[in-house]
C-alpha cells in the first residue's frame, strides 16, 4: 500500500509540473493516422522506400511502452484501432525535438499517459514500422499507474468493475464487444431485407407486461404516479400490428427484478419481433436462418466451439416437444409425465418448492427446468409448451392443453423464446384474470390486468406470430464466454463490502 502511494504521489507531482508549465490539458491536437491504418497502407514498403517517401504523419494514443535511454527513446502508442493493430511505435530523440522537450519527456510521462507524436514514417533495423518523432506533446497525464501487467487484466473483479481498464489492456474484451456491435448490426440488417420496420417501444409503463417476471418500479413526481422500468415490449409491438404494422422488430433492454447469476443481469437486451399471417413454425425456420446468417456475417463460419462443444448453427436444430424432452431426459415414463400427483410428489422429493394449486402444465414445467434444460446443449427447439404458463400463447387446436409455442435452447441455456400470438381477446382477458388471482395469491411475478390490450385485441389482431432472442447470450455463445458479464460492458455489481452469493 505504501508503495502505490508512493506511485500516485510522484504521479501527483509530475501532473502538477505539467500543468503548471502547461496552464491546461492540451485540447488543439489532431491526429491523421490512425495505427491500424498506416500499418496496412505501408505493410509493403521497405526501409529504403519510407526513407525515399518522406510521409509525414499524426498519432496519438495512450503510452503502453517506453524505452527510455539516454539520447533516443522507444514509446509505443495504442489507440482506438477498430481492427488489426492498435499500436505504433515512436522513436524519440534529443536532437528531434530539442533538449528541453526531450527532457520534459523523460521528466514527466509514465505508461499510460496520453500522447501526441507527429513526424515522418520510417523502419527500424529489425524491419519495424516507426513514426520518427518531431514532436510530442503530453495530452492527458494519468494520475493512476495501469495494472502492473499491462499486457493482460486477469482478475475478473477488477474486469467488471472498472470495464474501462479491461478495455485498455485486454484485447480479448475489445474482440467481444466489436463482436457484440456487429452481431447487433447483421440483425438490423436480416431484418430490414425482409422488410421489417424496427421501432421504440416505452420503456415505462404504467401496467408491467408480456412477461411473467418481478418489474422494478419507480414514480414520476408530477403526475404522483408510479411506473415500472419495462419486462418485455410485447404487448406495445403487437398494438402495433394491430395499427396496421404487420412485420416490426425491436432491439432494446428489457428489466426484470431478479438475482444475479452467470446467465442473469436484471438489465439485459432483447431482440423481439412480430410477423402477421404467420406462425410459429415459421419462426422457427426463421430463427434458424438467422442464427445461421449471423454466425457467417459476424465469424465467417457457422460451426463454432461453445466451452469446449461443437455448436453448428448450419445444421437444423432438433426438435422435440417439452412432454419428449421430459420422458428422454428426466428419467421418467410419458404416464408418469402426464400425472399431476405423481408429479408433484417427484418435485416435492427434489426438494422443489411446489404449489398446491400448480396444474399438470406448470408442474411439467417445473420439472424441464429442473432436470432438462441444462442437459440440451445441441441447439433443439422445444415445443408443446402447455397453455397453463404460457398467458400470451394461442392454444393447440390438436392439444389445447399445450400451445403453439417454443423455445430455443442452446448450451443449456434458452436463448430464444416465441410462439403463435393468442388473438382472441375473451380467452386473453380470462388468461389475464387467471394472472390477477395468481399474483393475489402471492406471486409477484405474475401478469396484470391490461384493459387496453384487451381493447386493442377487440379491434383485430390478425394471425400473428412473435418471437424473442436474448442478445446478451447469444453474443455469449459466439464469444464463447462463460458469463453473461463478459459480455455486457457495464454488468450489475454488489456494491464493494457487500457479501455475494453470486451464482
Amino acid at each position: 500500500m505504501s508503495e502505490e502511494r508512493d506511485v500516485l504521489a510522484n504521479r501527483r507531482e509530475k501532473h502538477g509540473i505539467w500543468t503548471g508549465e502547461a496552464g491546461a490539458y492540451a485540447n488543439g491536437f489532431r491526429r491523421s493516422d490512425l495505427a491500424a491504418d498506416l500499418h496496412e497502407r505501408h505493410a509493403d514498403e521497405d526501409k529504403a522506400a519510407l526513407e525515399t517517401l518522406a510521409i509525414e504523419t499524426a498519432v496519438a494514443g495512450r503510452i503502453m511502452l517506453r524505452r527510455v535511454m539516454g539520447k533516443a527513446s522507444f514509446i509505443t502508442l495504442q489507440d482506438g484501432s477498430d481492427r488489426g493493430a492498435r499500436q505504433i511505435q515512436c522513436y524519440l530523440t534529443k536532437n528531434d525535438l530539442g533538449e528541453e522537450a526531450y527532457q520534459r519527456f523523460r521528466d514527466l510521462t509514465d505508461i499510460g499517459d496520453i500522447v501526441g507524436v507527429r513526424g515522418r514514417l520510417m523502419r527500424t533495423n529489425k524491419g519495424e514500422l516507426t513514426v520518427h518523432a518531431q514532436t510530442l506533446e503530453l495530452l492527458n497525464k494519468t494520475l493512476r499507474p495501469l495494472p502492473e501487467k499491462f499486457h493482460g487484466l486477469s482478475d475478473q473483479e477488477i474486469r467488471y468493475r472498472q470495464r474501462y481498464l479491461d478495455l485498455m489492456v485486454n484485447e480479448q474484451a475489445r474482440e467481444t464487444f466489436r463482436t457484440r456491435s456487429e452481431v447487433v448490426r447483421v440483425i438490423r440488417g436480416f431484418f430490414a431485407e425482409r422488410g421489417f420496420l424496427e421501432v421504440e417501444t416505452p420503456m415505462m409503463q404504467v401496467i408491467p407486461g408480456g412477461a411473467a417476471a418481478r418489474p422494478f418500479v419507480t414514480h414520476h413526481n408530477s403526475l404522483d404516479l408510479d411506473l415500472y422500468l419495462r419486462v418485455a415490449p410485447e404487448l406495445y409491438l403487437k398494438r402495433l400490428v394491430v395499427g396496421g404494422f404487420e412485420k416490426v422488430f425491436e432491439i432494446n433492454r428489457n428489466f426484470r427484478n431478479e438475482g444475479l447469476s452467470t446467465r442473469h443481469n436484471p438489465e439485459f437486451t432483447m431482440l423481439e419481433f412480430y410477423w402477421a399471417y404467420h406462425d410459429y413454425r415459421d419462426l422457427i425456420e426463421l430463427t434458424a436462418d438467422l442464427l445461421a446468417r449471423v454466425a457467417s456475417d459476424v465469424l465467417g463460419r457457422t460451426r463454432i466451439d461453445y466451452q469446449g462443444k461443437a455448436v453448428d448453427f448450419g445444421a437444423r436444430p432438433a426438435s422435440m416437444t417439452m412432454l419428449e424432452s421430459i420422458v428422454r431426459f428426466a428419467d421418467v415414463s410419458e404416464a408418469q409425465a402426464s400425472d399431476a400427483d405423481g408429479l408433484r410428489a417427484l418435485l416435492k422429493g427434489m426438494d422443489l418448492q411446489v404449489e398446491e394449486g400448480w396444474g399438470l402444465g406448470k408442474l411439467q414445467s417445473e420439472l424441464f427446468e429442473a432436470r432438462v434444460e441444462e442437459q440440451l446443449t445441441d441447439p433443439t427447439f422445444i415445443t408443446g409448451y402447455p397453455t397453463e404458463i404460457s398467458p400470451l400463447s394461442r392454444r393447440s387446436d390438436e392439444h389445447p392443453l399445450y400451445s403453439d409455442r417454443f423455445e430455443l435452447f442452446i448450451g443449456g441455456r434458452e436463448i430464444a423464446n416465441g410462439f403463435s400470438e393468442l388473438n382472441d381477446p375473451d380467452d386473453q382477458a380470462e388468461r389475464f384474470r387467471a394472472q390477477v388471482a395468481q399474483k393475489e395469491a402471492g406471486d409477484p411475478e405474475a401478469m396484470h390486468f391490461d384493459q387496453d390490450y384487451i381493447t386493442a385485441l377487440e379491434y383485430g389482431l390478425p394471425p400473428t406470430a412473435g418471437e424473442g432472442i436474448g442478445i446478451d447470450r447469444l453474443v455469449m455463445l459466439l464469444t464463447d464466454s462463460p458469463s453473461i458479464r463478459d459480455v455486457l460492458l457495464f454488468p450489475l455489481m454488489r456494491p464493494l463490502g457487500m457479501v455475494s452469493d453470486d451464482g
